[in-house]
């Protein structure tokens, strides 16, 4: 049969479903027959069917973390771990804010750094570093005593060590692995050869200078948790070393609030000293706050 030719009324009573044409057979109905350009088929052999499709289920909540599958995959789902809620970065209280605000936070007094490393240490947790218009709240510190394994001065005086072994209340500034300039507050009385590590900080004013000194445009803790990151943050060199931190101009350390509760720990990095000095819990960290170096799994709250 050529397309074209072909006249409904030829159609036989048959492909209407019964043996008698209907009496509208000279006039065939669509729902009997169907026009696809020039041919014409009939509904019922050639009409597809759909299959039901099952229906979709809900989506719940945790079904929107996965990873690499689609939303109706049988594949393994793995659910994300909710990020740990941390505490919002210590920041100066109101009154606080007013006083630093006209300057008139004191510089502490040379005779409160000429301790015992061990008791300066937490003492320093929540004080303030201040160089010019950088002030930064002192979160994380390390202790190194006279006699200790881990402390430079257990080389002796020398041209770099020199400072560790003057009165406390001055800097101790060195250069780690000739990459990262650690600044440390020298303890004790002169001659002891003792020092603090300011491990951490956060910021309190300066930031756009704290950001362009370390090249990073965040305010998030990865900003001043670590060492090197605070000498960076000060604009240190090794020609501060020796700096007394007590006199006004430069580098200085200010009065700050006591921290409600602390963390202890041991030292970072010291794997060559003595086993008893490697597991001295001398590391010292405010408890709640970000602003702490790696690893934070080693701190925990004193024995009372």
């Amino acid at each position: 049969m050529r397309r074209g030719t072909f006249l409904p009324e030829s159609i036989p009573a048959k492909i209407q479903g019964s043996e008698t044409p209907s009496a509208s057979a000279s006039t065939p109905s669509f729902d009997s027959f169907c026009f696809l350009g020039h041919q014409m088929k009939t509904t019922n052999r050639f009409k597809r069917v759909a299959k039901p499709r099952s229906p979709v289920p809900a989506i719940e909540p945790e079904d929107n973390c996965r990873v690499g599958t689609s939303q109706r995959s049988k594949t393994t789902r793995l659910r994300a771990k909710p990020k740990p809620q941390l505490q919002p970065q210590p920041r100066l209280d109101a009154s606080l804010l007013s006083v630093f605000s006209f300057g008139k936070l004191e510089i502490l007094p040379p005779h409160f750094f000429q301790i015992d490393a061990l008791d300066l240490a937490p003492r320093l947790l929540g004080k303030f570093l201040r160089r010019d218009d950088v002030v930064l709240q002192i979160t994380e510190v390390e202790a190194y005593r006279p006699n200790d394994s881990a402390c430079h001065g257990r080389f002796g005086i020398t041209a770099r060590t020199a400072p560790v072994f003057g009165p406390g209340g001055h800097a101790y500034v060195y250069l780690c692995y000739g990459l990262h300039i650690m600044l440390n507050i020298v303890a004790d009385k002169e001659g002891a050869g003792a020092a603090v590590l300011i491990r951490s900080c956060a910021p309190i004013s300066g930031l756009d200078v704290i950001q362009q000194r370390r090249g990073q445009k965040t305010e998030k803790p990865v900003l001043l948790t670590g060492p090197g990151k605070v000498g960076q943050a000060l604009g240190l060199s090794t020609e501060w070393s020796n700096h007394p931190l007590y006199t006004p101009g430069g580098l200085e350390v200010l009065d700050g609030p006591k921290p409600e509760s602390i963390l202890v720990g041991p030292r970072v990095g010291i794997d060559y000293a003595l086993p008893e000095h490697v597991n001295a819990l001398w590391r010292f960290a405010i408890a709640g706050t970000p602003w702490i170096s790696a690893p934070k799994n080693t701190l925990s709250p004193p024995l009372q």
